[in-house]
């Protein structure tokens, strides 16, 4: 009966069925809905303005919540400790048990536009006034890391999302033409693709970044970037997308389209370019932390986001400094976001890579 249920499946749906059966690769989906949940929604659960400076929380170290005080009496409502700095020159900051600040849900903060288009002063997290609530601590200029990893996020992540789209789109255009027509199309298309995959990536990402204006905002400054990893990475792409149209355009449905007498461009999309899709979704995937990384380059040279605004990389950058992240460590949290990122969309890319294997039906 397994056997016959199991022949009743469509090809999609034994795919999805060892997708959703491979721990790795569901783990991998989890950790990205998570993330990309509070990026969407990152203003929201932000406990501070993350452009705003406050130097008399300078390196501010991480403080969590308690329910629990010095004398072991519990509380309801969760709170946290005032903090004093007692070494300005070293930045050493002491937790003053007299001072107790309970923490507010869904209370009144800073404002802010959600999406851009609604104004807002919600949010998930606040502390009573005259005290501060760092999780992960405070950069150099006292603004808080937790609010400005949220708030990196939106750029980071949909860096990829954004990129991808173009390197598919460009990808799957030059291979299905230069797959298709061959020839001198092929020869001519194919040899512009070889050039661009013999520069290294960095320098193509920085010489492109250099045509451009220096004094951009920040909404300019993202789109570019955007627009110059999807240049980047297309060519590759474009080389596997060639390889299977020229398998797919002796196929017989094929055939059969071109000798009633359907265009080129029908053909094309109608019945090459869909036998590519499963390919796509695989490859989008695992791409997609190379445009994550690249934003996170551009950033961390200072050709990318600028200063007040955040990103992953951005954030780093004031990583790069020993002595700072020696004696504070939290600074490095972009770093850890990146690690997670990054070995997330790999966990899922192998499990849709496996799922989709036409050799496992």
């Amino acid at each position: 009966m397994a056997g016959e249920a199991r022949k009743s499946l469509s090809p999609f749906q034994l795919s999805l069925r060892r997708l959703l059966a491979n721990p790795t690769a569901m783990t991998g989906l989890l950790i990205l809905l998570v993330l990309y949940f509070l990026a969407l929604f990152s203003s929201f659960f932000s406990l501070a303005d993350p452009v705003k400076s406050n130097l008399d929380s300078s390196y501010h170290p991480p403080n969590w919540f308690h329910f629990f005080d010095e004398e072991r009496q519990f509380h309801w409502r969760p709170f946290v400790y005032g903090m004093e700095c007692v070494d300005l020159d070293y930045l050493k900051y002491e937790p003053v048990l007299e001072k107790k600040y309970p923490l507010r849900f869904f209370a009144e903060g800073y404002p802010y536009r959600l999406w851009g288009l609604f104004e807002c002063t919600r949010h998930f997290i606040q502390v009573e006034t005259g005290g501060e609530f760092h999780p992960l601590g405070c950069d150099s200029l006292g603004r808080d890391v937790w609010s400005r990893l949220l708030s990196g996020s939106r750029v980071s992540l949909s860096v990829g999302l954004l990129g991808i789209l173009i390197t598919l789109t460009l990808g799957t255009l030059m291979g299905g033409i230069a797959g298709y027509f061959g020839g001198w199309t092929d020869v001519l298309l194919m040899r512009y693709v070889e050039l661009i995959l013999s520069i290294p990536g960095l320098y193509l990402i920085l010489a492109l970044r250099a045509v451009f204006p220096q004094h951009l905002n920040s909404v300019q400054v993202y789109l570019l970037i955007v627009v110059i990893l999807g240049f980047i990475f297309w060519a590759g792409l474009s080389r596997v997308i060639r390889g299977m149209v020229l398998s797919l355009r002796e196929r017989e449905h094929v055939l059969a389209a071109r000798a009633i007498g359907a265009s080129h461009l029908r053909i094309l999309v109608r019945h090459i370019l869909p036998g590519t899709f499963t390919y796509l979704i695989v490859a989008g995937t695992i791409m997609v932390p190379s445009y994550i990384l690249g934003e996170v380059s551009l950033s961390f040279l200072g050709v990318g986001i600028e200063e007040p605004q955040a990103s992953w990389g951005l954030m780093l950058k004031e990583a790069q400094d020993v002595q700072v992240l020696d004696d504070f460590r939290w600074i490095l949290s972009s770093g850890v976001a990146i690690f997670i990122t990054v070995f997330a969309f790999n966990f899922l890319g192998d499990g849709l890579r496996d799922a989709f294997d036409p050799r496992k039906d």
